[in-house]
C-alpha cells in the first residue's frame, strides 16, 4: 500500500488532483486499504474518490460507477449490509440505464446486490 501512497503523491504533484490518473491511484490506494484490512477507511477513501469522481468525470462516467460499486462493496464489508444494499440497488438503476441489462458491469452489480441482500436476510425465500 505504501507504494500506492508513494504514486499518488507523485500524481497529485505532477498531474494535479483531478487528473485521471491521480483518481485512478486514489482507487487503488482505497481498493488496497480495504483488501488490507481497513474497511473502515477504504469507505472513507471511496466516498471522498466518489464526490470527484462526479464532479470531475460525471454520474455516469465508468470510473464513477466503479468507484460506486466498490464503495457499497466496503461498505457491506465493514458492517453496513443494509447501507450496502441500498447502494447497490441505486448503482442497478444506474447501470442498467447506462450500460443496459447484459453487460458484465450490471452482471456484477446484479450479483453483488443479491449477495448482501442475502446477508441481510432480503433474499432469503421463507415460503418454502
Amino acid at each position: 500500500m505504501t507504494a500506492f501512497a508513494e504514486l499518488l503523491d507523485d500524481y497529485v504533484r505532477v498531474l494535479g488532483p483531478d487528473h485521471p490518473h491521480t483518481l485512478a491511484a486514489r482507487h487503488n490506494l482505497a481498493f488496497w486499504r480495504g483488501h488490507a484490512g481497513d474497511v473502515a477507511g477504504a469507505v472513507t477513501a471511496f466516498a471522498e474518490l466518489l464526490d470527484d469522481y462526479v464532479r470531475v468525470l460525471g454520474p455516469d462516467h465508468p470510473h464513477t460507477l466503479a468507484a460506486r460499486h466498490n464503495l457499497a462493496r466496503s461498505q457491506g464489508e465493514a458492517g453496513d449490509v443494509a447501507g450496502a444494499v441500498t447502494a447497490f440497488a441505486e448503482l442497478l438503476d444506474d447501470r442498467l440505464r447506462v450500460l443496459g441489462p447484459d453487460h458484465p458491469h450490471t452482471l456484477k452489480t446484479r450479483n453483488a446486490l443479491a449477495h448482501w441482500q442475502e446477508r441481510s436476510g432480503e433474499g432469503l425465500d421463507t415460503n418454502g
